[in-house]
Order: C-alpha cells, then structure tokens, then sequence
C-alpha cells in the first residue's frame, strides 16, 4: 500500500481524516504551525480558567459518535458529553426573553408564552423540516468532484429544497408570523457566517438540528474533541508535529509529493490533506506558477463569511444565567446588513455569551466563572482599523451585556482576561481575511461549486475543514474529514491495483 499521508494542520477535520485513515493503517504524520492542537476547535487557559477557543455548540453528536466507531473506539472512553438544555436564552431588543427547548411540550409552551398562536407552526416545522434534513444531509455527505456528481440520485432529491429562491427568513415565515419568533430560528446562519436575509433556504436544517437532536457541551472544553482524536492517532501510530509551519506544497508534474516545511526540511509522502485554512493554503502555501484555478485574484473574488469579535474573561464571580445566551439587537436586519453589506461596527451590535460554569464546574476555580463573549463583526475586507476601535468596541459590548444579559458590574470582578479582534483572527491564527467561518455558503459555494475535498489543481491532493464540501461547522466538518479519508482510500486501492497489474506485465 501507497500509505504515507501527510496533513497539514491539525484542525477537527485533519484530525478527522487523521483519525480515520490511521485506524486503517495508514502512515499519518501532521505538522502544525501552532503549540496546540485542534486550531478553532481548542482549549486554552489563563490562570486556572478554562476557555474554549472558538466552537462552544455542538450539534449532531451522533456524527462524532460515528468518527470514534469508524475508528474502532467508543466517544465516551474519550470525551464527556452534556446535554444543555435550554438550549439557549434569547434577549430582544426591548427585554423579553424567549427559552427555547429540545422537548416539544415545553417548546410550545414557551412559544405560547411570549408568541400566542405560534405554536401549530412550530409542530409544523418540526415535521416538515425533518423530511428536508433526511434529503439535505444525504446530499452534503456525498462527495462532489465533477460535475457529473451533480446528477446523483442525492443532489437530485435535495434540488427542490436547497432554497436557490427562497432565503432561510423566508423559509420560516411559512411557518411563524411573529419577526422575532422567526428570528429565534434564523440566527443560525452564524454559524455560516451568513444573513438570514441572504442565506438559501436549505439552512434551515440547522434550526431544525438543534431542536431534534439537541446543543450538547463537551465537559472539560472543546477542544478535549480534538485532543481525543489526537490521542486515537497515536494510538495507531500516527504523529502529529507541533511548532511545525510548512512553508509549502513540493509539486511535480501537477502532482503534490510532500511539504516543505519553514525550517527547510522536507518530508515526502503519496498523499497530501490540506487542512489549513482553504484562502490562505491558495495565497501561501502553493506557489503561485502552479495555479490556475485558485489564482489570488480569484481567491479575493470568493465570497467571505462575517468575523467574530470576542472576549474571553474569568471573573470572580457565579452570575446565575443560563449556559447559552444571544442578545438581538433592537434592529437585527440592519445589524446584519452592517456586518456584511454596509461593514461597519454596528452602535447596536448582536452578542453571544457562553457561561458554561452553570454545566461544568472543571472550567474555573471554584466560587468563578469563565464568561465568552462572541460578537459577529465585518471580516477584513472593511476599512475597521482594529488597533483604534478594539478598547472602544470592548467598553460598548461590557455595557450591553452588564445592562441586558444579567451580569451586572461584570468589569468589577474581571480577574484575567483575553481580546481577540478579526485582525488577531487573521494574524495570528491564519484566517484569511478574518473570515472564521470561512467562504460564504451561497448557492454558487455549495456542493460542486465549493472547493473539492480531492483537489481539483493537483493530483494526491485532498482538502478538509470548513472551506471545503460540505462547509463549515463541527458536524459538517467531520463530515468533510470523512469523505476526504474515503477519497482517498478509494484512490489509494485504485493505485495498488495498477501497479500490482503492472508488476505483473
């Protein structure tokens, strides 16, 4: 067997494609250019808190489940699961507050509470949404290479679901009357990066996901994830180099034969996962006289998700919220516009805090808490001078969430904190443009028409992570990681095949 796999970046879906192929006896071996594994998807810590890096939401357990299973292994004897339930905590512009809940009794009563005559509507959802994520999921797990891939019995069934003309907040007025009853199911599309307003009605599923199967914590912290699957590496032989930058692709006759790293050294292989993020791989690590597709002009024309502003701070308090909270802005549609129309900072931005202290008690010292605050901003394609606005931004977002979300004189317990702007996004974690989720998901980014999980520009070339099909987002990220390891297995016994022949002629 052809079966030296080199991957670069340990992100959730190189350590997908690691785990998968090293289970079935392939040589892994990744290099990293950080001193942490799992990238987004990481802990880190400051002084005893405990601070999940990006992803604090994990939806579809299940699809994790099956990683460990395909590689032999029970999830549990790794990471520890928790439901949370509410799943979130919704703030309105003008106060209210809306609970949203997996069980269905408790959903509807919640919607009747605050949205009378709402509620067959989200019964409805419910059914309906379930059919369109049986035919959707089906679609995004199957590989699309060529153009042909198109006319899979998959992709065919999802054609009059995917919403081309309908966007994902006109999907839900089929179901809600009330605006902000709709927006409780729309705001989602974060997780895309993306306006509800813009979004395809397809996403809808996203919605659906959370309140079929639940929004689930990993005790201890995401990235407890990715360590889990490093140690599974490992344990069948791979190696996972950290503080190791590669420099860029060695390609000979359009065929990529290892990674040169930033040191000078080389290391060879049959196979090569790119797992960094998709935008900077094209711009740094292939030179540009080998492209012809992903040139850099033709990176810069893709289209970008929003960026995230955020505050990680261990305070020396327990506030007594829930584990998820979303503050809306007074105006949510004109916030959204301004995040990626107008691209400004918004004066009345939306917020995410997590406060997972309520769920788990290993993330702090005790009597403490860890608070994160997650706020979508424009990527680095506006003119926000960061270094100006950071310290400004900060004092807006503390007074919000000390007046609105129940943290009341949060500045006067702040012991350790940490700042993150899209500039440090771009900077220092390699995120082109600050775009954390990545390219857009438009219909034009979507299946065939997103970057290919095997390369389209080089051969024994393969692509995983959130730019890559089927997108962003810890599920569909493992998902990709799945289907990259399956090409290129496929491949591999392809070619053992033509040279066994050959041996023998």
């Amino acid at each position: 067997m052809n079966n030296k796999v080199i991957i670069v970046g340990a992100g959730p879906g190189g350590l997908t494609a690691g785990t998968l192929l090293s289970h079935q006896g392939y040589d892994v071996e990744i290099f990293e250019k950080q001193n942490f594994i799992g990238g987004r998807t990481s802990t880190f810590e400051l002084d005893g808190y405990k601070f999940d890096l990006g992803p604090t939401f994990l939806m579809m357990k299940d699809v994790l489940e099956d990683v460990f299973k395909k590689a032999g292994r029970k999830v549990e004897d790794y990471i520890q699961i928790k439901e949370v339930e509410p799943l979130y905590r919704i703030i309105y512009g003008d106060g209210r507050e809306f609970y949203p809940s997996r069980k269905r009794d408790k959903m509807s009563q919640e919607i009747e509470r605050l949205f009378p005559g709402n509620s067959e509507g989200y019964n409805s959802f419910m059914k309906k949404e379930k059919k369109k994520f049986d035919i959707l999921f089906d679609c995004l797990k199957e590989s699309f290479i060529k153009p042909t891939d198109l006319l899979k019995k998959e992709a065919i069934k999802s054609i009059p679901y995917i919403g081309i003309k309908q966007s994902l907040f006109d999907v839900l007025g089929k179901y809600f009357k009330e605006d902000d009853l709709k927006m409780a199911f729309t705001f989602q599309a974060k997780y895309l990066g993306m306006s509800p307003w813009e979004c395809p009605g397809g996403y809808s599923i996203i919605s659906y996901i959370e309140h079929a199967t639940g929004v689930h914590h990993i005790m201890g912290g995401f990235g407890e994830i990715t360590k889990g699957m490093a140690k599974v590496i490992e344990e069948d032989g791979g190696r996972i180099h950290l503080n190791s930058s590669v420099k860029e692709l060695i390609i000979e006759n359009k065929k990529v034969i290892g990674v040169e790293l930033e040191d000078g050294t080389r290391n060879y292989s049959e196979n090569t996962i790119l797992n960094a993020d998709f935008a900077y791989a094209m711009n740094n690590l292939i030179k540009d006289k080998y492209k012809k597709k992903y040139t850099r002009e033709k990176v810069a024309k893709q289209k970008y998700s929003c960026s995230t502003y955020m505050l990680y701070l261990g305070v020396d308090k327990v506030f007594d919220i829930p584990h998820n909270n979303i503050i809306f802005a007074k105006d949510y549609k004109n916030n959204v516009d301004e995040i990626g129309t107008s691209k400004i900072l918004s004066e009345d931005p939306s917020i995410y805090i997590q406060n997972s202290i309520v769920t788990d008690k290993s993330i702090a010292p005790e009597g403490k808490s860890t608070i994160y605050i997650l706020v979508p901003v424009p990527n680095n394609t506006s003119n926000i001078d960061w270094d100006k606005e950071k310290n400004l931004f900060r004092e807006k977002i503390l007074d919000i969430v000390e007046e609105k979300a129940g943290l009341q004189e949060l500045r006067k317990y702040i012991e350790v904190e940490r700042m993150i702007t899209p500039k440090d996004w771009e900077d220092d974690m390699s995120v082109y443009k600050g775009a954390v989720f990545n390219l857009g998901h438009n219909i034009g980014q979507m299946l065939y028409f997103r970057p290919h999980n095997q390369f389209e520009e080089f051969d024994n070339c393969y692509l995983v992570g959130g730019g890559t099909h089927p997108g962003s987002g810890l599920p569909t990220i493992f998902e990709s990681g799945r289907i990259t390891s399956d090409l290129l297995m496929k491949n591999s016994k392809k070619d053992n095949r033509y040279l066994q022949k050959a041996s023998i002629l």
